[in-house]
């Protein structure tokens, strides 16, 4: 069973017991989308940040299975909202992304998912932080920069 705390300062906290939990909360941020958004998920290696991604992107329509960009820096997909899913681990700092190219994709109309940022000064962006429990199993979502309701 998940579980989901709204606070009044537009943060969310919820408690994923599982990857259908984990489906669920994605289901509920993907029909919040419209495009343009920009989401920072935040977390240590292992803690879920792909695995959410994979679930957003099915929420989202997307048919292609996604994997981690880690030795690209950016895969794209086309569903119901184009989703550019990012990740950075790799990356040394900001400048090697403006060479690519790769913050263009910020202003665009898809949603842009960020593991590991390394961009500056993102307005409007929506954070969420994933840490793994004591038991090593269930996964904490702290979402910040928009108003989920369950």
């Amino acid at each position: 069973m998940d579980e989901m705390v709204n606070n009044k300062n537009n943060t969310t906290k919820y408690i994923s017991h599982s990857l259908e939990d984990t489906a669920f909360l994605a289901g509920k941020l993907a029909k919040k989308l419209e495009g343009g958004e920009v989401i920072l998920l935040n977390g240590e290696l292992g803690a879920g940040k792909t695995a959410f991604t994979k679930c957003l992107a099915k929420c989202l329509e997307i048919d292609d299975i996604v994997t981690s960009p880690t030795f690209t820096f950016m895969k794209e997909y086309k569903g119901r909202l184009a989703l550019y899913h990012f990740d950075m681990y790799r990356v040394t700092d900001a400048d090697e992304l403006y060479e690519l190219g790769l913050n263009d994709y910020l202003y665009m109309d898809g949603v842009c998912v960020i593991e590991w940022n390394k961009f500056d000064d993102l307005p409007n962006h929506i954070d969420i932080d994933i840490s793994t429990l004591s038991n090593g199993k269930d996964r904490e979502f702290v979402i910040n920069g928009l108003d989920l309701e369950i």
